[in-house]
């Protein structure tokens, strides 16, 4: 259930300022406070929750703002929660009417309200504080750059025997607290301290020769393979006394590495270095690798977003996790641009991939101003040579600035949340708090 909170309130913290004074204005938790859209938020939020029934839910304003801090400060859950008990200036951001040093909110709660909520509701968190900063004036349209990048994924770097060990130690994990759950007299023969004991000694090697990993993989498929089986009679035999959501877990997690099996058998047969939908990650999935060809990261893991860049804000345009032609989605970009602000840019400037010719046509039939290079040998007129280089100029210092900013100050350079659709929660939010940081340097610079 979710009631409105009554915002007309006497000010704020007055246990704190017995004999008069208070907070101060100018702090940047005060003045951020004061440019989000708190009602139009609490409209959306009070959607997901009943109006008549059951538990009272936290106050949107205290959810939505320590969401807000945690990606702006790149905290953890448990860190921010202690932030809010111990810094008046976030409880006052956060719509608190007094001093507050514990109680309130469970780190745990962050995850569970994230979870309930889901992306289409940090989608209309986005769009609801957009459209406050376009009604205050301080982000105006303006030219349309675009790039795209990967946010990589919180895993560790995948190698082809520490995948197989990881699958191997969660099956003889499953099997042994079956056993000791159920007390089970006959015991499964996992060879799991062998197994452990022959991986860790591989693992030891400094450098270790094709062949040596060759044997390793092979010896790791055949140990995973026995624990499977083992894995198939023992929950066959006791899935009636588990619990409905635990059965549905181990169904979903047990055909995970059952398909990294196959994978990683089909690989070690054949001697290929590459399989189609390749796992790379026991507990994400669906992550892929994504070749890039930068210097020190041939290939990330993690998932491939468009950017847009317009008058200093940073928007997601797409978000995939399989390797995809960010050149055909140029005029998808453009729409959504349309979409913002009401009407098409006047130029749109990319690197050399969104400058064929298919884009090209389009922009010049929508009447936009592509920034790329002229095809051809023919000459070019100095005039517009000098503005295709000014527009790329721009496009490589301001565009890939705000990607390298949001990585390294707003946390996107390892994503995460492990919920559905976590990446693209995970990739909104620190974009948010990036565009609100943002407008608040504008701000203080109008004034």
């Amino acid at each position: 259930m979710y009631r409105a909170k009554d915002r007309r309130t006497p000010p704020l913290f007055p246990e704190l300022f017995p004999l008069g004074g208070g907070l101060n204005r100018t702090n940047r938790w005060i003045k951020l406070s004061e440019i989000i859209p708190w009602e139009g938020l609490e409209e959306v939020y009070s959607k997901y929750f009943s109006q008549s029934m059951g538990r009272l839910a936290k106050d949107s304003r205290l959810i939505c703002g320590l969401l807000i801090v945690k990606h702006t400060e790149k905290y953890s859950d448990e860190r921010v929660v202690e932030e809010y008990h111990e810094n008046p200036y976030i409880q006052s951001f956060c719509g608190e009417e007094t001093f507050r040093t514990d109680g309130g909110i469970d780190p745990s709660l962050l995850s569970k309200m994230r979870k309930r909520l889901g992306i289409e509701f940090f989608s209309k968190f986005e769009r609801e504080i957009l459209d406050e900063l376009k009604a205050s004036g301080v982000i105006k349209a303006g030219e349309h750059l675009v790039d795209a990048t990967v946010f990589p994924s919180d895993i560790t770097y995948p190698t082809d025997a520490g995948l197989l060990n990881k699958c191997r130690e969660w099956t003889v994990k499953v099997i042994q607290n079956i056993e000791k759950r159920y007390k089970l007299k006959k015991k499964a023969r996992t060879y799991c301290r062998k197994a452990r004991k022959e991986y860790l000694g591989f693992q030891k090697k400094r450098r270790k020769t094709k062949r040596e990993i060759r044997l390793m993989r092979g010896k790791l498929l055949r140990y995973l393979r026995r624990n499977i089986g083992q894995f198939e009679e023992v929950v066959k035999e006791h899935s009636g006394k588990l619990k409905t959501y635990e059965r549905e877990f181990l169904r979903e997690r047990y055909e995970t590495v059952k398909q990294i099996y196959t994978q990683q058998l089909e690989l070690w047969r054949t001697k290929a270095s590459s399989v189609k939908e390749r796992i790379v990650s026991l507990h994400r999935p669906h992550i892929r690798p994504i070749v890039r060809g930068k210097a020190g990261r041939d290939v990330e893991f993690g998932v491939k977003a468009l950017l847009s860049w317009v008058g200093g804000y940073c928007f997601l345009d797409k978000i995939g996790y399989e390797a995809y032609n960010e050149g055909e989605y140029l005029i998808d970009s453009i729409e959504k641009y349309k979409g913002r602000f009401g009407h098409y840019p006047e130029s749109s400037t990319g690197d050399g991939i969104f400058g064929n010719r298919i884009n090209r046509e389009k922009l010049e039939a929508l009447g936009i101003r592509g920034g790329f290079k002229a095809l051809g040998r023919g000459n070019v007129v100095k005039e517009k040579r000098e503005w295709y280089r000014q527009r790329q100029k721009k496009r490589s210092s301001r565009m890939e600035g705000i990607i390298g900013l949001s990585k390294t100050r707003y946390g996107l350079d390892r994503v995460r949340y492990r919920i559905a659709n976590g990446e693209e929660i995970w990739v909104r939010l620190g974009l948010m708090a990036m565009n609100l940081n943002t407008a608040l340097k504008k701000m203080e610079v109008a004034a």
